[in-house]
Parts: C-alpha cells; sequence; structure tokens
C-alpha cells in the first residue's frame, strides 16, 4: 500500500524538522511544502482507498505513488547523512557547498513528486467507486478483537486417520520405524501429525518425543540441535555436523523415542537425517509428513498414509467451526450460502480455513456479506487445479485487508519458512518500518498487537505460543502462505522486501548488482559469503537476517554491513556473532531497530547517543554487565533497551528528556535502580533487574512506577554462589508499583514463608517462579492473598510439599505450571480446583501426575453430559511426554 509509506515520511520530516533543526537550518521552507504535499496526498489516499475499486490500474497508481515516495525519503535522508558526516568532519561546521538539501529537495518535488501526485489523483477520480457498504465493510477495524480460541479441535475427518497412525506407531518392530504422511501443500498433513504429537496415547508410550520442522530449505545442523535440545542443555553450537550426527545417535540409541519430522521435501534430505538414526533401535519410531511420495519410498515405508480431500459434509463442518467455534449456529439464511462456499474450496482445508477467516470478519452483516465473498470466492477459482485454488483464496483474502494491515502481512515473508516467529519482535520490527499508523488513545505497540491479532482472526497467521495472559507469544504462517508473501513482496510487484539467496549455480539470486533496486533484504544462509562480496545496496532501508546456526564474522568484516548499506534503517542480523562492536554502526543515522549478538560485548559506545531516530536496541552477548555509555537520555525516541546482561547506567550527567518514551529496560543492573534513573523514565511498562537485589530493599523507587506492568528481578551476586548466599527477604509490599500485573523471580533462592509478601500485591495476575525463585521442603499457602493471582508458574524447585491451610488461598487461579519440580509429593488441588481451568505439568512426580489425573476425572464427571461443550470439558490437563507413564 501506498499511504503507509506517504504517512511514514510525512512523521519523519515532521520529526526531523524538530530533531534536527541543525542539520536542516536554512532549508526550513522547502521541507515545509513538501510535508504539505504529503498531507494533502495522505488524506486522498485515505478516500480513495475506502471509495475505490482496487482493481489493476489502482495498484499501478499505488506503486508509482510508493515509489516516489521511497526516492523523496532516500533524497532526505541522504542529504542529512551527508550533512552529519560532514558536520563531525569539520568539528561540526556545515559546507553549504557540499549539501544543499533545498536544492534537491526543490527539484525533487517540482520535477517528480508533485507531477505523480497529480496524476493519481485525477487516475483515481476516473476509477469506479465502491458500493458504501461494501467499502465500509472491507475496511473495518475492530479495535477490541481478541485472540480467536487455538482451534486443535478443529481437525475435522482425521479421527479414523489419527488412530490408524497412532496404533501403527505403538506396535512392537524389529528396528527403527518409519511411517509416513503424504498429500500436497494444504490438505493438513502437519495438522494429522500434531494430533498425533498432542494425543495422550501417545505421550504415555513414549517418554522422548521430538518435533523438528524441515521445510524446503532446511540446515541440517539445526535439525540435529533441535533434537539434542531434548538430552541436555550441553553447548554444542560450535559442534561440527557429523560431530551432531554422531551426538544424535547416541542420544537416540538408549531413548524409546517419537521423532516427527515435518515438511521433508526431497529425498535427499531424508538421507540426510537418516544417517544420524539408530537403526536397530526397535523402540524408535519417526514419522514424516512431505509433500513427495518418492520421500516415503527413499525412507522405506511400503504403504504411505496418503491424504485425501474433505467430502462436502466434513468441508461444511469446517468451515461452520472455523466461523462459529462449533457446529449447528450456523443462521437457516446463511447455510445455503455457506455450504455453496465450503464446496467451492475443493475440500482444501487451508483454503476452508482462510475463507472462515474472511466471513468471520465479515459476519457483521450477515446475508448481503457472505453473498458478496461467495461470489468473490467464484471469480477466483476458475482452476482446475485445487493447489491453484488455494492459491487464489489467499489472494482473495489478502484483497479483502484493510491497507494498513497488507504490508503487515507481506513482511511475514521475512522470515525463513516454518520460523518461529517472535510477536515481540514481529511487531518493534513493523513499527520500525513505518507500516503501523497511529490511532487516537493507543500506543504503536498495541496498533502493532491489534493487527498481529487480526491475522490471527483472519487464519493468515497460526498462534505457536501464548504467553501466560493469553497474547500470542510466538506465531508462523503456513508455507503456501508464506510463498504468496514472498511473491507478491518482489521488486517486480511491490518491492516490499528481497530474499537474497544462493542459485543452483552458487551465484547469488538476484544477482548483488541488482540489490540497490531492493527496499529491504533478508538473508538466512551463506550470509558470510554474501558480505565478502561487498555488495552495495545504498538504498537498501533494511537488512535482516535469520539463520538458523550462528554465523561467526572475522574482524576484517566488522564494518562490511554499514560499508554496504549506509540508509539503512533496520538492522537485525543476530545470528551474526561479532567479534567487537562494529564502531561504524555509530554512523548509521537513520537506524530506528537495532539488533545485534557478540559473545565478547560488554559496553554500548557513547556514539549511539547519536543515532536521533533509534526506538529499539537488543543486544545479545554473555557478559554479565553492560555498560551503557551513551546518553540515552538524548535518544529522544527510544522505547525498547533489552539484553540480558546487567545493563549499567554509565553516563547520567545528560538532562534530556530522552527517558520518558521509554517503555521497556530489561535487564537494569540492581546498581542503577535509582530514583533519578526512574524519574528520568517514569513511563516504563516493562523491567528487568539483574545483580544484587537486596539493594531494592533499601529504596522506594520502584513504587513511583505507577505504568510498570511487568517486572523481573534475576539475583546475581558474581562470584558469589548464590546457592550458599540466597536473597533474604523481598522488598515489602508498598515498594513494589502499585499496578504491577506480572512479576518473575530467578534464582532468588528465598524462603517459601517470603510468598506472603507477593500475596500482598493486589493487582498480581502472573506470578513466575523460575531456577530456584523460591526453596524449601514445605510450603504452606494461606487465605487472604493473591485475590487477583491468574496464573502461577513454578519452575526448578526442591519444593516437597505444597500444602494449603485454608479453603481458598488462589480465589482466582486459572493456570498453573509445573516444571522440572522433581521432589514435590503433594499439591493441594482439591482447594486449587475451584477455579483451575489448565493444568500443566512436566518432569514432575508420579503423585502429582496421580492427583492431576484423578482430579481431570473429577473434572470430567462434574460437567452435565447432555450439555457438555464439543470443545471440550473446560478443565485441560497437559503433561509432557515421558511424565504420563
Amino acid at each position: 500500500m501506498a499511504e503507509p509509506a506517504v504517512t511514514f515520511l510525512l512523521e519523519n520530516v515532521q520529526k526531523m524538522m524538530v530533531d534536527q533543526i541543525d542539520l536542516i537550518s536554512g532549508y526550513e521552507g522547502e521541507l515545509k511544502q513538501l510535508q504539505n504535499d504529503l498531507e494533502l496526498m495522505t488524506a486522498f489516499l485515505e478516500e480513495s482507498a475506502n471509495v475505490r475499486e482496487k482493481g489493476k490500474v489502482y495498484r499501478q497508481f499505488e506503486k508509482q505513488i510508493r515509489e516516489v515516495v521511497y526516492k523523496a525519503e532516500d533524497t532526505i535522508d541522504d542529504c542529512l547523512r551527508q550533512a552529519a558526516a560532514e558536520k563531525l568532519s569539520r568539528f561540526g561546521k556545515l559546507n553549504p557547498k557540499r549539501v544543499d538539501l533545498a536544492k534537491r529537495v526543490r527539484t525533487l518535488r517540482e520535477k517528480e513528486v508533485l507531477p505523480v501526485f497529480s496524476e493519481a489523483r485525477a487516475g483515481f477520480a476516473s476509477l469506479p467507486i465502491f458500493n458504501a457498504s461494501a467499502a465500509t465493510a472491507q475496511s473495518s477495524r475492530t479495535d477490541d478483537k481478541k485472540i480467536p480460541p487455538l482451534r486443535e479441535d478443529n481437525v475435522v475427518g482425521f479421527d479414523e486417520e489419527a488412530d490408524t497412525l497412532i496404533r501403527t506407531l505403538t506396535e512392537e518392530s524389529e528396528m527403527l520405524k518409519v511411517i509416513s504422511i503424504i498429500g500436497m501443500s494444504g490438505l493438513g498433513k502437519t495438522t494429522l501429525a500434531w494430533k498425533i504429537y498432542k494425543d495422550k496415547r501417545i505421550q504415555y508410550q513414549f517418554p522422548t518425543v521430538i518435533w523438528v520442522y524441515v521445510s524446503q530449505e532446511f540446515n541440517m545442523k539445526e535439525v540435529f540441535l533441535t533434537i539434542l535440545k531434548k538430552s541436555n542443555q550441553k553447548d554444542r553450537s560450535g559442534f561440527t555436523e557429523y560431530q551432531l550426527a554422531q551426538e544424535v545417535r547416541s542420544f537416540l540409541e538408549k531413548q524409546k523415542f517419537l521423532l516427527f519430522m515435518d515438511d521433508v521435501w526431497t529425498p535427499e534430505a531424508w538421507e540426510q537425517i537418516k544417517a544420524a538414526l539408530p537403526e536397530t533401535n526397535k523402540s524408535g519410531k519417526v514419522l514424516i509428513t512431505s509433500r513427495d511420495e518418492k520421500v516415503a519410498r527413499r525412507a522405506g515405508v511400503k504403504e504411505p498414509h496418503k491424504l485425501g480431500f474433505l467430502d462436502v459434509t466434513q468441508s461444511w463442518k469446517l468451515l461452520q467451526l472455523e466461523v462459529w467455534g462449533k457446529e449447528d449456529e450456523c443462521p437457516n439464511e446463511l447455510k445455503v450460502i455457506g455450504k455453496d462456499i465450503a464446496q467451492q474450496c475443493g475440500g482444501v482445508p487451508l483454503a476452508i480455513v482462510v475463507i472462515g477467516g474472511i466471513l468471520r470478519e465479515k459476519f457483521g452483516n450477515v446475508k448481503d456479506e457472505w453473498k458478496k465473498v461467495s461470489t468473490s470466492v467464484t471469480s477466483y477459482l476458475n482452476y482446475h487445479d485445487k493447489e491453484k485454488r488455494t492459491e487464489n483464496i489467499i489472494l482473495l483474502s489478502y484483497n479483502m485487508l484493510p491497507h494498513d494491515l497488507r504490508d503487515c502481512f507481506l513482511y511475514l515473508g521475512m522470515f525463513p519458512e516454518d520460523y518461529e516467529i517472535p510477536a515481540w519482535k514481529l511487531t518493534r520490527l513493523w513499527i520500525a518500518e513505518g507500516f503501523i499508523q497511529r490511532r487516537p488513545g493507543k500506543s504503536l505497540e498495541e496498533v502493532a498487537q491489534e493487527n498481529l491479532v487480526d491475522l490471527v482472526a483472519r487464519n493468515l497467521v497460526m498462534v505457536d505460543k501464548t504467553n501466560a495472559r493469553g497474547e500470542v507469544k510466538a506465531c508462523r504462517v503456513h508455507d503456501m502462505i508464506h510463498e504468496f508473501c514472498r511473491s507478491q513482496s518482489a521488486f517486480a510487484k511491490q518491492n516490499i522486501f528481497q530474499e537474497v539467496k544462493k542459485s543452483k549455480e552458487r551465484d547469488f539470486d538476484p544477482p548483488l548488482y541488482e540489490i540497490s533496486n531492493s527496499r529491504r533484504l533478508c538473508i538466512h544462509s551463506y550470509v558470510v559469503d554474501f558480505l565478502r562480496k561487498k555488495p552495495k545496496g545504498p538504498y537498501v532501508r533494511s537488512f535482516l537476517c535469520f539463520s538458523k546456526e550462528a554465523v561467526v564474522l572475522q574482524p576484517d568484516y566488522n564494518s562490511s554491513i554499514p560499508d554496504a548499506f549506509s540508509l539503512v534503517r533496520v538492522l537485525d542480523v543476530n545470528p551474526i556473532k561479532f567479534s567487537k562492536f562494529p564502531a561504524k554502526i555509530t554512523q548509521l543515522i537513520h537506524l530506528s531497530y537495532i539488533a545485534l549478538s557478540g559473545d565478547e560485548f560488554k559496553a554500548l559506545p557513547d556514539p549511539v547517543s547519536k543515532l536521533w531516530n533509534l526506538q529499539t536496541i537488543k543486544i545479545d552477548t554473555l557478559s554479565r554487565t553492560f555498560d551503557v555509555k551513551a546518553d540515552i537520555w538524548k535518544m529522544m525516541h527510544l522505547r525498547h533497551f533489552k539484553t540480558k546482561a546487567a545493563i549499567v547506567l554509565v553516563n547520567m550527567e545528560g538532562r534530556g528528556k530522552g527517558g520518558e518514551n521509554l517503555q521497556t529496560l530489561s535487564r537494569l543492573s540492581a546498581d542503577s535502580c535509582t530514583e533519578d534513573v526512574f524519574n528520568r523514565a517514569p513511563n516504563l511498562k516493562n523491567l528487568g533487574i539483574r545483580g544484587n537485589l537486596s539493594k531494592l530493599s533499601d529504596t522506594t523507587c520502584l513504587a513511583k512506577l505507577d505504568l510498570l506492568q511487568k517486572l523481573k528481578l534475576v539475583y546475581d551476586i558474581f562470584p558469589d554462589p548464590i546457592s550458599q548466599n540466597g536473597l533474604r527477604a523481598l522488598p515489602s509490599p508498598e515498594k513494589f508499583p502499585a499496578n504491577l500485573t506480572t512479576l518473575t523471580l530467578s534464582s532468588t533462592y528465598l524462603e517459601w514463608k517470603h510468598m506472603a509478601t507477593l500475596g500482598q500485591l493486589r493487582s498480581l495476575e502472573v506470578v513466575k517462579l523460575k531456577e530456584y525463585a523460591f526453596m524449601g521442603k514445605h510450603w504452606e499457602a494461606v487465605d487472604g492473598g493473591f485475590p487477583c493471582l491468574e496464573v502461577l508458574h513454578i519452575a526448578r524447585t526442591d519444593l516437597v510439599f505444597w500444602t494449603a491451610s485454608g479453603s481458598d488461598p488462589f480465589p482466582r487461579l486459572k493456570c498453573l505450571q509445573l516444571n522440572n519440580c522433581e521432589k514435590l509429593e503433594d499439591v493441594p488441588l482439591s482447594v486449587l480446583e475451584k477455579s483451575l481451568e489448565v493444568l500443566t505439568i512436566e518432569r514432575v512426580t508420579k503423585s502429582v501426575v496421580k492427583l492431576a489425573t484423578e482430579m481431570e476425572e473429577k473434572k470430567k464427571q462434574e460437567m452435565p453430559s447432555p450439555h457438555t461443550s464439543k470443545r471440550g470439558t473446560g478443565f485441560k490437563l497437559i503433561i509432557a511426554p515421558g511424565d504420563g507413564r
């Protein structure tokens, strides 16, 4: 869409006229005129988007506008970059002959911007007008939309197939057994495999159950490392592929295991995986999903399980589940239309799911809207090829997206296929890219989160993980949707991004000389080879790398990225391990998002203070502390600063107001937790603290953070051993922020009696006790505390007996998660069961498993059978593989 690009440039010009007055002095007049042009075009595009038909001509005008806006942005930013460099080299004095911003902006406006805008206005005016109600429906948004329930139960037509495959998997065999699920994309291979993976019969039979996403461009080392995550926490990042294969074989040959290999593309890929599997382990099983029957044959599977298409009845059932969450809820006037739509999807589950997302959004106007969808489906499905039909249903759903969602959706293709996309990263990237438009009364982060929830609700994005509050924590996209995003984003179409790959001829695709045409680049393999070629992308604004293995960059190439992309705005290269902080990064004055990794990173240098537009800083380092020499109080747009090291704020002399926009600061050194710091950053919402936490008991500075919602406390008194010098007490309740909703404690080694302090924090909804947060054999929970607590997570403790002296110590507890509580014998489930909805247990004793299963049976019996929901009993017990034995 052109409108977000115009709006983003407009906002940048407005910010520049405030923040960079020293660099643009004397040129304000021309920039003000450009600002007026952009404001008029923004208003015009908003109006046209709601009333004009968006056919081929409309999209062509959009592309022209986007390209001229990009050119204007590049011109201005290049002038600013030159001006900043000139100022630095001439000790603060500008040379007006070198950088004539006014002249370049005037020429750009008169010869390109105004002609394109005028042509577009005339062209849009000649386009047909939408029906008003249709236009409103297409662009409508629901501000308070919630994540739809995870539709694990909406698996239609797979019950018998799952039972058959489970019987096969649990049969005895003479050697390693491999079975396969084969079918075209969109038929539900992964869905069926996941249904089997989650089945309690499988979890009971196999102590070790492993899921691996393979995908088309798989990385063998990553596959092996994923398998080995189940063995121990040993660091194998430096192992060769051969060494990892030996480790995998050694681990699996001792296990009764079930290995799921999802989306294996070629027989050759299977041969590489097979080499590490212990063929003589008759207790081991492997389940493969693939589009290619040759993969199954190569794996020695005589009769692959071939998925077919859903019949008409199954298709209609699935569509109902996607729209209403249950069967028999469809109004009578919609049944004929609905069944027709379901039939047109050709029995392909993915097509039905995507259409279900459209219909759920259109439900407000009922019959008329459903008719329009039915007509659109008919026009998009003039193909006998069912895979092509599914692609066109995805295109239909894309064309029905509100204009401000389209770039957000296509951007998902930047990530590798089958990649687990962290929601926090995704939404911050959207903001930095300029895709998120402001809405009254909401932060950019809230709008970005709503956009993600909207894409989930439309079934274009799959929720992979949720956090304790039920919000999206990680997501994925189906491989067909991923391919759609990549193809639509290419330079020839919309120039959203370009993936750099190596071709079969071992050359880069696209060729390096063409990357200057790309707006955004992503690369996921052969990263060092690419940088050694010294690419040049003077107008590349984003460079992202999501390699599945760490990329060690030699010191000689430390400046290769800044040298290649001088105007880059978004830089996420976390897999690349820098030997030292790349000094030239500080010359990239337009950076708004930066994610860097270096095991030896120890400080954020002072010149970073000059990155005036920086919004997000994310640093990965093995250092325990991280000195921030930069003056973050000068960085007016900084919103998020994250690292696992303890942030030591060295520079506290500056008096800027940059801290007022800071929302995330994690993890701050306990020594830097002062009244001065929190007075400068009063709007923090997410705070992590690492260090000697006992110092927090002597200050009330935390209590002043009225907006703080999430707090994580990590006890670290290195070099002293924390196990022998645990935290003696928590700060008193009045020293905590009044509106705190989520609290995480890690490595604090507190006595259980101090849980009473947490119980007095009246706003707490989520408590996570990790890595020996509390120690001691007995914890007696008492009434009167935790009035709002809904989620309790206990991980790694030596607790043996958890009892309750009252009748209701956790009156609103809905979710309880117990991990690595390997000594725990007693849990007061009889008290907790009143409100408990989800119980998750992993690596616990048999007695806890017994208590949990008894509670589950009791909950089932309490449900009146005539009214039992088809979606479950209202209580969910999740037992990790192996714990149910």
